[in-house]
């Protein structure tokens, strides 16, 4: 099976991984804190089992590294050649507000680099699934997929448009904004949860998505899959292609994801 073919094959275990978490979708269901203090519930464990069990069968010979399973020591994690990187339910703290800005996340990542990415919304079934030289698509509920592609710069009479964290900021990303503004306009600022910031920017809804707060690397891969599919880029702040070696922190560093060909990625770069 080659790496699109997987790909197609994981884009159905997302799905059924996200029907393993709508029974308790606005169902109060039990919150407990791991050892960081962030949420998990049922949920979450619930699309781990399916996922692992899934990905299992779907490839034996590729290990699992998952936000609900990831106390694996780096002594055997730098071993490792091609593994999948999953976030079971990204957006935990949205699924128990009862919102619906919440993913199920799952990557392949060979060396260090995303192959593919695939992003699934489990209350409408819509699917974000892409990777660097294999294309982006989105897919609606049973609808044939639909390819998609970064802008390059706003339509006409359109303000620049970036994606914002709706519950995570800082004093640097503020500034960062203020800049652009000062030097593209005034911003048109898209708020929105879980990985889904990084999809509006590959769909085409939105310019750039600058995160300078924490993200751990579940949270980020799978969408970045998508965005490199779809002609974007994710890079660190070094301007360095972003990737996700073994290292002792499974926390990421400060990022930026815009399209590769942007008319303004100049200028942007040297408001870092």
């Amino acid at each position: 099976m080659n790496d699109l073919q997987l790909m197609h094959e994981v884009v159905k275990l997302a799905l059924k991984a996200g029907e393993a978490i709508l029974p308790f979708w606005r169902a109060d269901v039990a919150v407990t804190s791991k050892a960081d203090d962030s949420p998990v519930t049922a949920a979450d464990l619930a699309a781990h089992r399916v996922l692992a069990d899934g990905l299992l069968a779907l490839a034996p010979q590729i290990p699992l590294l998952s936000e609900e399973d990831c106390d694996i020591p780096l002594a055997e994690r730098q071993r490792w050649q091609r593994w999948w990187l999953v976030d079971p339910l990204d957006g935990t703290k949205e699924f128990i507000a009862g919102s619906e800005e919440f993913t199920v996340n799952i990557a392949l990542v060979e060396n260090g680099e995303v192959v593919f990415g695939v992003v699934s919304m489990p209350t409408n079934r819509r699917c974000y699934f892409g990777g660097r030289g294999l294309g982006a698509w989105r897919a609606q509920a049973d609808e044939a997929a639909e390819p998609i592609q970064v802008r390059n710069a706003p339509p006409l009479g359109e303000r620049f448009t970036v994606v914002a964290s709706r519950r995570h900021s800082s004093p640097e990303q503020e500034a960062l904004l203020a800049g652009l503004g000062a030097a593209l306009g005034e911003l048109q600022l898209a708020n929105i949860g879980s990985s889904l910031k990084f999809c509006l920017l590959a769909e085409g809804s939105a310019d750039c998505y600058p995160r300078l707060a924490p993200t751990s690397q579940w949270d980020t891969a799978a969408a970045q899959g998508v965005v490199e599919g779809a002609g974007g880029e994710v890079i660190g702040l070094d301007g360095l292609p972003f990737r996700y070696p073994p290292r002792e922190s499974l926390l990421n560093p400060h990022f930026l994801a815009l399209p590769a060909n942007a008319q303004w990625r100049q200028a942007f770069l040297s408001l870092i």
